[in-house]
């Protein structure tokens, strides 16, 4: 499957609609700080924006997709987003949402997971300014820049006599670890920090917006609050709902696990299993804010119910695959999943369809015998030639004998099934 529809923002910002506007009917907007305002602000000029990401792990994963997408699709309607790396938040740990204190990181692991983080903001940010069309470029900024530079008594001098202990314990998220694990000093500190993010490129980068999770709210709007009173200027706050899939799981999780962006940690083909089998109550939302697929196809995808939702789901999948790992990673595991689903053998469930893709390395002395035993569905060349002798082996959908022949003479991509249940999608990487 290919795409050569235009993106959703494109024909939205065409036809003249407001950003606001747009994220809304896209599902993005929770709450705004002053919408009438940030409504003329788009409308009077190029607005930067910012939404920070921790690099708490070496990768992103589905449910940051949330806020990406959406800075993305302002980016498409002309203005400028900052990704911003919190090479230096992430020393302190958001208490936000959490029961207990995060797991310190030490400075190596920080930059070790910045890395990973920093490729895959290039699948969806144009930092050259020429993707979109001519918009202005991203940004991809690291806190620790200016964090780490910071002199605590000038700082608690300058910052912190603008922020009010009272108004902070108040706040749902600190009240709440009062009230059970306790609150450390350190992550006190948190709210303050994200603030001085927000000001500081709102100095340096004219920017007078900040998007995040819902549950960033207090901290969002405590950067707002910090402008007026530091600097007298005007700043915007719009977070996002909280997305949880219809069964009541948390976006960008699964029953085996997060869903990471990075290919090292999540095979494309799994990343497409997981959009493929969404349920059919999410389908309609999660095209409109995983895909840029514009809403009129959304409308036509979704005007069905039951087995005919599956070409959307197709189409969910494919998109948002694309945009993660590329078209050729995406039409390779369409393949892969209808090489799988279309067996005259049978078809199997989401749940056994989860998680079966590994990669093996071979030589030019391996067999597919090799391959069925690597791929952990025989223990030996005997249980493989009695599988294939009784018709109980194939490979991407047809039965086959000779398990003896060279790997070399194979896909790079297969899937091996043995029975009826047992399934491996399979990539090999040829030895040099």
């Amino acid at each position: 499957m290919t795409t050569t529809m235009e993106r959703a923002p494109e024909l939205a910002r065409k036809a003249g609609v407001n950003p606001i506007d747009y994220l809304r009917k896209r599902g993005f907007v929770q709450d705004v700080t002053d919408e009438a305002g940030l409504r003329e602000a788009f409308e009077s000029g190029i607005v930067t924006l910012y939404n920070g990401y921790d690099a708490t792990a070496r990768s992103l994963h589905a449910g940051n997709l949330v806020s990406i997408m959406m800075i993305s699709s302002l980016q498409q309607f002309g203005h400028r987003p900052i990704a911003l790396a919190g090479g230096g938040t992430t020393m302190i740990g958001d208490p936000s949402g959490k029961d207990e204190m995060r797991q310190m990181l030490t400075i190596e692991a920080i930059e070790a997971n910045l890395v990973g983080i920093r490729a895959q903001f290039d699948r969806y940010l144009d930092f050259e300014g020429a993707r979109f069309g001519d918009n202005p470029p991203a940004l991809l900024i690291n806190n620790a820049d200016w964090l780490l530079k910071l002199q605590l008594i000038p700082f608690l001098r300058d910052i912190g006599r603008h922020f009010s202990v009272n108004e902070m314990l108040a706040a749902e998220t600190y009240r709440q670890r009062l009230e059970t694990t306790g609150l450390s000093f350190i992550e006190f500190n948190y709210r303050v920090l994200q603030s001085y993010d927000y000001l500081h490129l709102f100095r340096e980068h004219g920017c007078i917006l900040q998007t995040g999770g819902s549950d960033q709210w207090g901290n969002i709007t405590a950067g707002v609050d910090l402008i007026r009173r530091a600097d007298g200027g005007k700043a915007y706050g719009l977070v996002v709902p909280l997305i949880t899939t219809s069964d009541g799981r948390k976006m960008g999780k699964s029953v085996s696990g997060a869903m990471w962006l990075d290919a090292n940690m999540l095979s494309p083909f799994d990343y497409y299993q997981f959009w493929i089998n969404t349920t059919d109550d999410d389908v309609a939302r999660f095209l409109r804010m995983f895909t840029f697929v514009p809403d009129d196809r959304i409308d036509d995808l979704t005007a069905v119910s039951g087995e005919a939702l599956r070409e959307a789901k197709a189409v969910l999948a494919w998109e948002a695959t694309a945009l993660t790992h590329g078209a050729a990673a995406a039409d390779s595991a369409a393949e892969q999943t209808r090489m799988l689903f279309s067996s005259d053998e049978g078809t199997i469930s989401a749940e056994e369809a989860a998680s079966i893709a590994v990669d093996l390395p071979v030589s030019e002395t391996t067999t597919l015998a090799d391959v069925v035993i690597a791929a952990g569905l025989a223990t030996s060349r005997n249980e493989v030639r009695r599988l294939a002798t009784q018709g109980g082996l194939s490979v991407n959908g047809e039965r086959v004998e000779n398990v003896d022949m060279p790997a070399s003479g194979l896909d790079d991509v297969l899937v091996l099934r043995v029975g009826k249940k047992r399934f491996r999608s399979v990539h090999l990487v040829r030895e040099e």
